[in-house]
Protein backbone atom coordinates (compact mmCIF):
# COMPACT_ATOMS: atom_id res chain seq x y z
CA UNK A 1 0.00 0.00 0.00
CA UNK A 2 1.08 3.53 -0.82
CA UNK A 3 1.25 6.22 1.83
CA UNK A 4 -1.87 8.02 0.81
CA UNK A 5 -3.74 4.86 0.56
CA UNK A 6 -2.97 4.38 3.97
CA UNK A 7 -3.81 7.96 5.57
CA UNK A 8 -6.67 7.32 3.68
CA UNK A 9 -7.52 4.58 5.51
CA UNK A 10 -7.64 6.04 8.85
CA UNK A 11 -8.19 10.06 8.05
CA UNK A 12 -11.62 11.44 8.42
CA UNK A 13 -14.47 8.93 7.00
CA UNK A 14 -17.88 11.66 7.38
CA UNK A 15 -20.37 10.07 9.60
CA UNK A 16 -23.28 10.77 7.22
CA UNK A 17 -22.17 8.24 5.36
CA UNK A 18 -22.22 5.67 7.37
CA UNK A 19 -25.91 6.25 8.78
CA UNK A 20 -28.82 5.84 6.06
CA UNK A 21 -31.99 8.50 6.38
CA UNK A 22 -34.42 5.34 6.28
CA UNK A 23 -34.86 4.21 9.63
CA UNK A 24 -33.75 0.25 9.96
CA UNK A 25 -35.44 -1.66 12.13
CA UNK A 26 -33.13 -3.05 15.21
CA UNK A 27 -33.60 -6.06 17.25
CA UNK A 28 -34.47 -5.11 20.67
CA UNK A 29 -31.39 -6.56 23.51
CA UNK A 30 -34.00 -8.96 24.65
CA UNK A 31 -33.75 -10.59 21.37
CA UNK A 32 -30.67 -10.55 20.52
CA UNK A 33 -29.94 -12.51 24.13
CA UNK A 34 -32.81 -14.72 23.38
CA UNK A 35 -30.78 -15.49 19.86
CA UNK A 36 -27.55 -16.71 21.06
CA UNK A 37 -26.62 -20.23 20.92
CA UNK A 38 -25.20 -22.14 24.46
CA UNK A 39 -21.76 -21.66 23.10
CA UNK A 40 -22.35 -18.39 22.15
CA UNK A 41 -23.50 -17.54 25.95
CA UNK A 42 -20.73 -19.33 27.75
CA UNK A 43 -18.24 -17.61 25.43
CA UNK A 44 -19.26 -14.75 26.20
CA UNK A 45 -19.76 -15.82 30.15
CA UNK A 46 -16.12 -16.89 30.04
CA UNK A 47 -15.03 -12.95 28.05
CA UNK A 48 -16.68 -11.30 30.84
CA UNK A 49 -15.78 -13.10 34.15
CA UNK A 50 -12.26 -13.09 32.72
CA UNK A 51 -12.17 -9.13 32.20
CA UNK A 52 -14.38 -8.58 35.45
CA UNK A 53 -12.18 -10.22 37.88
CA UNK A 54 -8.93 -9.02 36.23
CA UNK A 55 -10.18 -5.69 36.85
CA UNK A 56 -11.06 -6.95 40.19
CA UNK A 57 -7.58 -7.81 40.99
CA UNK A 58 -6.49 -4.64 39.58
CA UNK A 59 -8.50 -1.99 41.80
CA UNK A 60 -8.11 -3.77 45.18
CA UNK A 61 -4.93 -1.52 44.92
CA UNK A 62 -7.06 1.40 44.48
CA UNK A 63 -9.21 0.28 46.82
CA UNK A 64 -6.27 -0.32 49.53
CA UNK A 65 -3.79 2.24 49.00
CA UNK A 66 -4.45 4.19 52.35
CA UNK A 67 -4.16 1.19 54.07
CA UNK A 68 -0.96 -0.49 52.42
CA UNK A 69 0.75 3.17 52.59
CA UNK A 70 0.24 2.84 56.38
CA UNK A 71 1.59 -0.82 56.54
CA UNK A 72 4.41 0.31 55.10
CA UNK A 73 5.51 3.43 56.01
CA UNK A 74 4.89 5.34 52.99
CA UNK A 75 2.68 7.90 51.04
CA UNK A 76 -0.44 7.10 48.94
CA UNK A 77 1.41 8.51 46.15
CA UNK A 78 4.46 6.09 46.44
CA UNK A 79 2.10 3.16 46.52
CA UNK A 80 -0.04 4.76 43.36
CA UNK A 81 3.47 3.83 41.74
CA UNK A 82 2.72 0.00 41.16
CA UNK A 83 -0.85 1.58 39.25
CA UNK A 84 1.68 3.12 36.98
CA UNK A 85 3.78 -0.32 36.64
CA UNK A 86 1.16 -2.46 36.22
CA UNK A 87 0.20 0.19 33.13
CA UNK A 88 3.08 -0.14 31.91
CA UNK A 89 3.76 -3.47 31.73
CA UNK A 90 0.44 -4.32 30.49
CA UNK A 91 1.37 -3.86 26.62
CA UNK A 92 4.08 -6.35 27.06
CA UNK A 93 1.23 -8.67 27.94
CA UNK A 94 -1.02 -7.54 25.22
CA UNK A 95 1.92 -8.62 22.42
CA UNK A 96 2.98 -12.25 24.38
CA UNK A 97 -0.52 -13.35 24.91
CA UNK A 98 -2.21 -11.78 21.53
CA UNK A 99 0.76 -13.65 19.13
CA UNK A 100 -0.13 -16.97 21.11
CA UNK A 101 -3.92 -16.36 20.25
CA UNK A 102 -3.07 -15.80 16.70
CA UNK A 103 -1.40 -18.58 16.55
CA UNK A 104 -2.86 -21.24 18.93
CA UNK A 105 -6.07 -20.05 19.38
CA UNK A 106 -7.72 -17.61 22.27
CA UNK A 107 -8.91 -20.25 24.39
CA UNK A 108 -5.90 -21.84 25.72
CA UNK A 109 -3.83 -18.77 26.24
CA UNK A 110 -6.65 -17.67 27.95
CA UNK A 111 -6.67 -19.91 30.44
CA UNK A 112 -2.92 -19.78 30.83
CA UNK A 113 -3.08 -15.67 31.47
CA UNK A 114 -5.91 -16.25 34.28
CA UNK A 115 -3.63 -18.64 35.89
CA UNK A 116 -1.20 -16.28 36.40
CA UNK A 117 -2.80 -12.80 36.91
CA UNK A 118 -4.37 -14.93 39.76
CA UNK A 119 -1.10 -16.41 41.20
CA UNK A 120 0.44 -12.79 41.33
CA UNK A 121 -2.77 -11.72 43.44
CA UNK A 122 -2.28 -14.14 46.00
CA UNK A 123 1.82 -13.49 45.70
CA UNK A 124 0.55 -9.32 46.33
CA UNK A 125 -0.82 -10.60 49.68
CA UNK A 126 2.69 -11.87 51.09
CA UNK A 127 4.55 -9.12 49.88
CA UNK A 128 7.25 -8.06 52.78
CA UNK A 129 7.81 -4.26 51.98
CA UNK A 130 6.64 -1.81 48.94
CA UNK A 131 9.55 -2.43 46.70
CA UNK A 132 8.62 -6.47 46.58
CA UNK A 133 5.04 -5.17 46.16
CA UNK A 134 5.55 -2.89 43.35
CA UNK A 135 7.76 -5.49 41.40
CA UNK A 136 4.90 -8.19 41.72
CA UNK A 137 1.92 -5.39 40.31
CA UNK A 138 4.39 -4.76 37.16
CA UNK A 139 4.51 -8.52 36.42
CA UNK A 140 0.69 -8.53 37.55
CA UNK A 141 0.43 -5.85 34.71
CA UNK A 142 1.68 -8.47 31.68
CA UNK A 143 -0.94 -10.64 32.75
CA UNK A 144 -3.51 -8.08 32.64
CA UNK A 145 -2.52 -7.04 29.48
CA UNK A 146 -3.25 -10.42 27.91
CA UNK A 147 -6.55 -10.79 29.15
CA UNK A 148 -8.78 -7.58 27.51
CA UNK A 149 -7.31 -8.67 23.53
CA UNK A 150 -7.90 -12.49 24.08
CA UNK A 151 -11.57 -12.24 25.73
CA UNK A 152 -12.88 -9.52 23.79
CA UNK A 153 -11.56 -11.30 20.57
CA UNK A 154 -13.17 -14.73 21.69
CA UNK A 155 -16.72 -13.02 22.64
CA UNK A 156 -16.67 -10.87 19.54
CA UNK A 157 -15.76 -13.07 16.86
CA UNK A 158 -18.26 -15.95 18.43
CA UNK A 159 -21.21 -13.51 18.19
CA UNK A 160 -23.74 -12.31 15.62
CA UNK A 161 -22.54 -9.11 14.07
CA UNK A 162 -26.03 -7.49 14.79
CA UNK A 163 -25.30 -8.21 18.49
CA UNK A 164 -21.81 -6.98 18.98
CA UNK A 165 -22.72 -3.42 19.73
CA UNK A 166 -25.03 -4.53 22.84
CA UNK A 167 -22.53 -7.02 24.23
CA UNK A 168 -19.50 -5.13 23.40
CA UNK A 169 -21.01 -2.61 26.04
CA UNK A 170 -21.97 -5.51 28.31
CA UNK A 171 -18.21 -6.57 27.80
CA UNK A 172 -16.05 -3.73 28.65
CA UNK A 173 -18.35 -2.91 31.46
CA UNK A 174 -17.11 -6.07 33.34
CA UNK A 175 -14.13 -3.42 34.11
CA UNK A 176 -16.65 -1.25 36.21
CA UNK A 177 -18.32 -4.42 37.71
CA UNK A 178 -14.52 -5.07 38.90
CA UNK A 179 -13.96 -1.85 40.16
CA UNK A 180 -17.76 -2.45 42.18
CA UNK A 181 -16.47 -5.64 43.58
CA UNK A 182 -13.16 -4.46 44.59
CA UNK A 183 -14.77 -1.71 46.28
CA UNK A 184 -17.73 -3.85 48.08
CA UNK A 185 -14.81 -6.38 49.43
CA UNK A 186 -12.51 -4.04 50.85
CA UNK A 187 -15.63 -2.65 52.44
CA UNK A 188 -16.48 -5.84 53.87
CA UNK A 189 -13.38 -7.61 55.04
CA UNK A 190 -10.64 -4.54 55.80
CA UNK A 191 -13.77 -2.18 57.43
CA UNK A 192 -16.59 -4.46 58.17
CA UNK A 193 -14.02 -6.93 60.34
CA UNK A 194 -11.12 -5.04 60.77
CA UNK A 195 -9.01 -7.69 58.87
CA UNK A 196 -5.59 -6.77 57.07
CA UNK A 197 -5.56 -5.46 53.48
CA UNK A 198 -3.58 -8.99 52.36
CA UNK A 199 -6.88 -10.75 53.27
CA UNK A 200 -8.17 -8.47 50.45
CA UNK A 201 -5.56 -10.39 47.61
CA UNK A 202 -5.51 -13.47 49.09
CA UNK A 203 -8.93 -13.56 48.48
CA UNK A 204 -8.73 -11.75 44.81
CA UNK A 205 -7.14 -15.08 43.81
CA UNK A 206 -9.75 -17.05 43.49
CA UNK A 207 -10.25 -16.28 39.38
CA UNK A 208 -8.28 -18.87 39.44
CA UNK A 209 -11.66 -21.12 39.19
CA UNK A 210 -12.44 -19.61 36.09
CA UNK A 211 -9.77 -21.89 34.69
CA UNK A 212 -12.11 -25.13 35.14
CA UNK A 213 -15.38 -23.35 33.49
CA UNK A 214 -13.25 -22.43 30.20
CA UNK A 215 -11.65 -26.01 29.69
CA UNK A 216 -14.71 -27.52 29.99
CA UNK A 217 -17.55 -25.58 28.47
CA UNK A 218 -15.87 -22.80 26.36
CA UNK A 219 -15.09 -23.78 22.71
CA UNK A 220 -12.07 -22.54 20.51
CA UNK A 221 -13.13 -19.61 18.17
CA UNK A 222 -14.48 -20.39 14.89
CA UNK A 223 -13.33 -18.01 13.05
CA UNK A 224 -9.71 -18.73 14.58
CA UNK A 225 -10.23 -21.94 13.35
CA UNK A 226 -11.01 -21.44 10.01
CA UNK A 227 -8.02 -19.39 9.74
CA UNK A 228 -5.75 -21.60 10.91
CA UNK A 229 -7.10 -24.17 8.37
CA UNK A 230 -6.94 -21.76 5.55
CA UNK A 231 -3.45 -20.72 6.87
CA UNK A 232 -2.52 -24.30 6.97
CA UNK A 233 -3.77 -25.39 3.33
CA UNK A 234 -2.38 -21.93 1.60
CA UNK A 235 1.23 -22.66 3.22
CA UNK A 236 1.31 -19.72 5.14
CA UNK A 237 3.28 -19.17 8.65
CA UNK A 238 1.68 -16.88 11.28
CA UNK A 239 4.90 -15.00 11.00
CA UNK A 240 4.06 -14.36 7.09
CA UNK A 241 0.63 -12.99 8.03
CA UNK A 242 2.42 -10.70 10.61
CA UNK A 243 4.69 -8.66 8.27
CA UNK A 244 1.40 -8.85 5.72
CA UNK A 245 -0.46 -6.87 8.63
CA UNK A 246 2.60 -4.29 9.76
CA UNK A 247 2.85 -3.50 5.97
CA UNK A 248 -0.74 -3.20 4.59
CA UNK A 249 -2.30 -1.72 8.04
CA UNK A 250 0.32 -0.04 9.33
CA UNK A 251 -2.05 3.10 9.18
CA UNK A 252 -4.66 1.62 11.10
CA UNK A 253 -2.65 0.69 13.58
CA UNK A 254 -1.24 4.09 14.65
CA UNK A 255 -5.04 5.17 14.49
CA UNK A 256 -5.83 2.88 17.12
CA UNK A 257 -3.03 3.31 19.42
CA UNK A 258 -3.76 7.07 19.64
CA UNK A 259 -7.09 6.55 19.91
CA UNK A 260 -6.94 4.25 22.77
CA UNK A 261 -4.40 6.67 24.40
CA UNK A 262 -7.18 9.55 24.14
CA UNK A 263 -9.80 7.41 26.45
CA UNK A 264 -8.61 7.08 29.97
CA UNK A 265 -8.77 10.07 32.48
CA UNK A 266 -11.04 11.61 34.32
CA UNK A 267 -12.58 12.04 38.06
CA UNK A 268 -11.92 14.49 41.65
CA UNK A 269 -11.54 17.21 43.38
CA UNK A 270 -11.56 21.05 44.29
CA UNK A 271 -10.25 24.55 42.99
CA UNK A 272 -8.48 27.52 43.57
CA UNK A 273 -7.15 30.27 40.98
CA UNK A 274 -3.71 30.61 41.93
CA UNK A 275 -2.93 26.85 41.99
CA UNK A 276 -4.81 25.95 38.32
CA UNK A 277 -2.41 27.83 36.71
CA UNK A 278 0.87 26.50 38.02
CA UNK A 279 -1.03 23.10 37.47
CA UNK A 280 -1.85 23.57 34.06
CA UNK A 281 2.19 24.71 33.36
CA UNK A 282 3.21 21.54 35.24
CA UNK A 283 0.66 18.96 33.67
CA UNK A 284 1.94 20.39 30.00
CA UNK A 285 5.77 19.92 30.92
CA UNK A 286 4.50 16.50 32.59
CA UNK A 287 2.40 14.45 30.40
CA UNK A 288 3.22 13.40 26.72
CA UNK A 289 1.07 15.83 24.29
CA UNK A 290 -2.82 15.70 24.25
CA UNK A 291 -2.65 13.97 21.10
CA UNK A 292 -1.23 10.68 22.79
CA UNK A 293 -3.01 10.94 25.97
CA UNK A 294 -6.68 10.92 25.87
CA UNK A 295 -8.87 7.62 25.72
CA UNK A 296 -7.30 6.20 28.68
CA UNK A 297 -6.86 8.89 30.67
CA UNK A 298 -10.18 9.16 30.64
CA UNK A 299 -10.84 6.46 32.36
CA UNK A 300 -8.00 5.80 34.75
CA UNK A 301 -8.39 9.66 35.71
CA UNK A 302 -12.02 9.18 36.60
CA UNK A 303 -10.93 6.22 38.79
CA UNK A 304 -7.68 4.91 39.95
CA UNK A 305 -6.94 7.76 42.56
CA UNK A 306 -10.82 8.64 43.16
CA UNK A 307 -11.03 6.80 46.71
CA UNK A 308 -8.29 8.36 48.03
CA UNK A 309 -9.06 11.79 47.25
CA UNK A 310 -12.33 11.00 48.73
CA UNK A 311 -10.86 9.72 51.95
CA UNK A 312 -8.18 12.71 51.82
CA UNK A 313 -9.56 15.54 50.60
CA UNK A 314 -13.09 15.21 51.24
CA UNK A 315 -12.88 12.70 54.83
CA UNK A 316 -15.28 10.89 53.63
CA UNK A 317 -15.51 7.66 56.17
CA UNK A 318 -14.83 4.24 54.28
CA UNK A 319 -18.67 2.93 54.54
CA UNK A 320 -18.82 6.21 52.43
CA UNK A 321 -16.23 5.90 50.01
CA UNK A 322 -17.85 2.11 49.24
CA UNK A 323 -21.33 3.68 48.74
CA UNK A 324 -20.05 6.57 46.42
CA UNK A 325 -17.99 3.49 43.96
CA UNK A 326 -20.95 1.39 44.09
CA UNK A 327 -23.30 4.46 42.68
CA UNK A 328 -20.20 5.88 40.22
CA UNK A 329 -19.92 2.15 39.22
CA UNK A 330 -23.74 1.40 38.74
CA UNK A 331 -24.08 4.16 36.30
CA UNK A 332 -20.94 2.95 34.44
CA UNK A 333 -22.25 0.05 33.92
CA UNK A 334 -25.61 1.24 32.96
CA UNK A 335 -23.58 3.75 30.07
CA UNK A 336 -21.99 1.26 28.90
CA UNK A 337 -24.32 -1.29 28.26
CA UNK A 338 -26.69 1.17 26.69
CA UNK A 339 -24.49 3.20 24.70
CA UNK A 340 -22.92 -0.35 23.44
CA UNK A 341 -26.24 -1.02 22.73
CA UNK A 342 -27.51 2.21 20.87
CA UNK A 343 -24.15 2.36 18.70
CA UNK A 344 -25.92 -0.06 16.53
CA UNK A 345 -27.99 2.85 15.78
CA UNK A 346 -25.79 5.58 15.87
CA UNK A 347 -22.77 4.15 14.61
CA UNK A 348 -19.56 3.31 16.99
CA UNK A 349 -17.95 6.73 16.15
CA UNK A 350 -21.20 8.78 16.88
CA UNK A 351 -21.84 7.15 19.87
CA UNK A 352 -18.31 8.30 21.41
CA UNK A 353 -18.64 11.70 20.01
CA UNK A 354 -21.97 11.85 21.91
CA UNK A 355 -20.82 10.86 25.04
CA UNK A 356 -17.77 12.99 25.31
CA UNK A 357 -19.61 15.99 24.65
CA UNK A 358 -22.07 15.22 27.17
CA UNK A 359 -19.84 13.98 29.79
CA UNK A 360 -17.70 16.98 29.44
CA UNK A 361 -21.06 18.97 30.32
CA UNK A 362 -20.90 17.50 33.64
CA UNK A 363 -17.59 18.08 34.94
CA UNK A 364 -18.92 21.00 37.08
CA UNK A 365 -20.90 19.23 39.03
CA UNK A 366 -18.52 15.89 39.26
CA UNK A 367 -15.09 17.74 40.34
CA UNK A 368 -16.63 20.88 42.19
CA UNK A 369 -20.00 19.64 43.77
CA UNK A 370 -20.81 21.60 47.09
CA UNK A 371 -21.53 18.41 49.40
CA UNK A 372 -21.61 14.66 49.11
CA UNK A 373 -24.89 14.42 46.90
CA UNK A 374 -23.99 16.56 44.46
CA UNK A 375 -20.48 14.89 43.93
CA UNK A 376 -22.19 11.62 43.66
CA UNK A 377 -24.30 12.63 41.43
CA UNK A 378 -21.86 13.77 39.12
CA UNK A 379 -19.76 10.93 39.56
CA UNK A 380 -23.31 8.99 38.66
CA UNK A 381 -23.57 10.96 35.59
CA UNK A 382 -19.59 11.09 34.52
CA UNK A 383 -19.24 7.59 34.98
CA UNK A 384 -22.27 6.92 32.85
CA UNK A 385 -20.42 9.01 29.54
CA UNK A 386 -17.41 7.72 30.06
CA UNK A 387 -18.23 4.32 30.25
CA UNK A 388 -20.77 4.94 27.65
CA UNK A 389 -18.03 5.48 25.41
CA UNK A 390 -15.35 2.60 26.22
CA UNK A 391 -18.81 0.28 26.06
CA UNK A 392 -18.48 1.19 21.84
CA UNK A 393 -14.73 0.01 22.22
CA UNK A 394 -14.33 -3.73 22.10
CA UNK A 395 -16.24 -4.17 18.70
CA UNK A 396 -14.94 -0.97 17.59
CA UNK A 397 -11.62 -2.55 17.83
CA UNK A 398 -12.48 -5.62 17.06
CA UNK A 399 -13.91 -4.56 13.96
CA UNK A 400 -11.04 -2.40 12.58
CA UNK A 401 -8.39 -4.97 13.49
CA UNK A 402 -6.98 -7.03 10.37
CA UNK A 403 -8.31 -10.09 10.14
CA UNK A 404 -4.97 -12.13 10.53
CA UNK A 405 -4.13 -10.04 13.75
CA UNK A 406 -7.70 -9.92 15.62
CA UNK A 407 -6.19 -12.09 18.26
CA UNK A 408 -3.11 -9.37 19.00
CA UNK A 409 -4.30 -5.78 17.47
CA UNK A 410 -7.34 -4.84 19.34
CA UNK A 411 -5.33 -5.74 23.08
CA UNK A 412 -1.93 -4.21 21.76
CA UNK A 413 -3.65 -1.39 21.16
CA UNK A 414 -5.67 -0.89 24.42
CA UNK A 415 -2.26 -1.48 26.27
CA UNK A 416 -0.07 1.05 24.30
CA UNK A 417 -2.32 3.53 25.92
CA UNK A 418 -2.74 2.76 28.55
CA UNK A 419 1.69 2.50 28.41
CA UNK A 420 1.33 5.94 27.62
CA UNK A 421 -1.07 7.11 30.45
CA UNK A 422 0.43 4.99 32.74
CA UNK A 423 1.90 7.80 34.97
CA UNK A 424 -1.61 9.17 35.58
CA UNK A 425 -2.67 7.96 39.14
CA UNK A 426 1.11 8.70 40.35
CA UNK A 427 0.92 12.13 38.02
CA UNK A 428 -2.31 13.51 40.02
CA UNK A 429 -1.23 12.22 43.32
CA UNK A 430 2.30 14.23 43.05
CA UNK A 431 0.70 16.96 41.75
CA UNK A 432 -1.67 16.72 44.38
CA UNK A 433 0.35 16.99 47.21
CA UNK A 434 2.25 19.93 45.71
CA UNK A 435 -0.39 22.34 45.23
CA UNK A 436 -2.89 21.79 48.43
CA UNK A 437 -5.74 22.73 48.99
CA UNK A 438 -6.10 26.30 50.32
CA UNK A 439 -8.85 28.29 51.97
CA UNK A 440 -10.34 31.64 50.98
CA UNK A 441 -7.49 33.40 52.48
CA UNK A 442 -4.99 31.11 50.48
CA UNK A 443 -3.62 29.63 53.66
CA UNK A 444 -3.08 25.83 53.45
CA UNK A 445 -5.54 23.47 54.92
CA UNK A 446 -3.77 20.76 57.27
CA UNK A 447 -5.12 17.37 57.77
CA UNK A 448 -5.42 15.98 61.58
CA UNK A 449 -1.27 15.22 61.03
CA UNK A 450 -0.66 18.59 60.66
CA UNK A 451 0.07 17.84 57.13
CA UNK A 452 -1.20 20.13 53.87
CA UNK A 453 -4.36 18.24 52.38
CA UNK A 454 -3.41 17.47 48.74
CA UNK A 455 -5.66 19.05 46.03
CA UNK A 456 -6.45 15.98 43.76
CA UNK A 457 -9.38 17.85 42.39
CA UNK A 458 -7.56 20.21 40.50
CA UNK A 459 -5.17 18.28 38.59
CA UNK A 460 -7.85 16.05 37.97
CA UNK A 461 -10.27 17.82 36.25
CA UNK A 462 -7.64 19.60 33.89
CA UNK A 463 -7.08 16.60 32.75
CA UNK A 464 -10.90 14.97 32.17
CA UNK A 465 -11.27 18.55 29.96
CA UNK A 466 -8.43 17.63 28.04
CA UNK A 467 -9.65 14.12 28.03
CA UNK A 468 -13.12 14.96 26.69
CA UNK A 469 -11.39 17.48 23.79
CA UNK A 470 -9.00 14.88 22.61
CA UNK A 471 -11.35 11.75 22.24
CA UNK A 472 -13.85 13.74 20.33
CA UNK A 473 -10.80 15.22 17.97
CA UNK A 474 -9.70 11.52 17.66
CA UNK A 475 -12.93 9.60 16.87
CA UNK A 476 -13.96 11.92 14.19
CA UNK A 477 -10.36 11.93 12.14
CA UNK A 478 -10.83 7.89 11.94
CA UNK A 479 -12.56 5.33 10.35
CA UNK A 480 -15.46 2.58 10.99
CA UNK A 481 -16.40 -0.68 10.06
CA UNK A 482 -19.65 -0.98 11.84
CA UNK A 483 -21.24 -4.91 11.25
CA UNK A 484 -17.91 -5.98 9.63
CA UNK A 485 -17.68 -9.96 8.70
CA UNK A 486 -14.86 -11.30 10.32
CA UNK A 487 -14.82 -14.61 8.24
CA UNK A 488 -14.95 -12.46 4.87
CA UNK A 489 -11.50 -12.18 3.61
CA UNK A 490 -11.50 -16.14 4.23
CA UNK A 491 -14.92 -16.60 1.72
CA UNK A 492 -12.80 -14.41 -0.59
CA UNK A 493 -9.56 -16.09 -0.21
CA UNK A 494 -11.18 -19.53 -0.38
CA UNK A 495 -13.20 -18.31 -3.99
CA UNK A 496 -9.84 -17.12 -5.37
CA UNK A 497 -8.55 -20.33 -4.73
CA UNK A 498 -11.22 -22.11 -5.88
CA UNK A 499 -11.20 -20.05 -9.37
CA UNK A 500 -7.34 -20.52 -9.26
CA UNK A 501 -7.19 -24.26 -8.90
CA UNK A 502 -10.06 -24.62 -11.90
CA UNK A 503 -7.59 -22.35 -14.13
CA UNK A 504 -5.19 -25.19 -13.37
CA UNK A 505 -6.84 -28.06 -14.01
CA UNK A 506 -8.70 -26.34 -17.06
CA UNK A 507 -5.18 -25.88 -18.25
CA UNK A 508 -3.68 -29.13 -17.42
CA UNK A 509 -6.34 -30.68 -19.00
CA UNK A 510 -6.35 -28.48 -22.30
CA UNK A 511 -2.42 -30.07 -21.73
CA UNK A 512 -2.89 -33.11 -21.71
CA UNK A 513 -5.35 -32.85 -24.39
CA UNK A 514 -2.57 -31.36 -26.91
CA UNK A 515 0.14 -33.87 -25.46
CA UNK A 516 -2.40 -36.57 -26.60
CA UNK A 517 -2.86 -34.78 -30.21
CA UNK A 518 0.38 -34.48 -30.51
CA UNK A 519 1.29 -38.22 -30.01
CA UNK A 520 -2.00 -39.04 -32.58
CA UNK A 521 -0.24 -37.04 -35.27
Amino acid sequence: MEIEDQLSDVVTQPMADQFPIRAKKYKSPWQLIKELDKNQRLTFAAAFLGWSLDAFDYFIVSMTAASIAKDFGVEVSDVTSAITFTLMLRPVGALIFGALADRFGRKWPLMVDILLYSAIELASGFAPNLTTFVVLRAFFGVAMGGEWGLGSSLAMESLPAEARGLFSGILQQGYATGYLLAALFNYAIVTGIGASWRVVFYVASFPAVLIIFIRAFVPESDTFERTKAFREREGRTYWDEVKKVFKNYYGRIIYAIILMVCIKKLFTNRYDKTACTLAVKQITFTLPPPSTAFFNFMSHGSQDLYPAFLQKQMHYSSADVTITAVIYNIGAILGGTIVGYYSEHWGRRRAIVVCAILGGCFIALWAFGPNMDSLRLGAFVLQFFVQGAWGVIPAHLNELSPPEFRGTFPGLCYQIGNLISSASAQIEAVLGEKFPVVDSNQNLVFDSKEKPIPNYALTQAIFMAIAFFGVIVMTLMGKEHKGKDFTDHLESAEKEAEIFESVIEEYNIKDVQGVESENEY
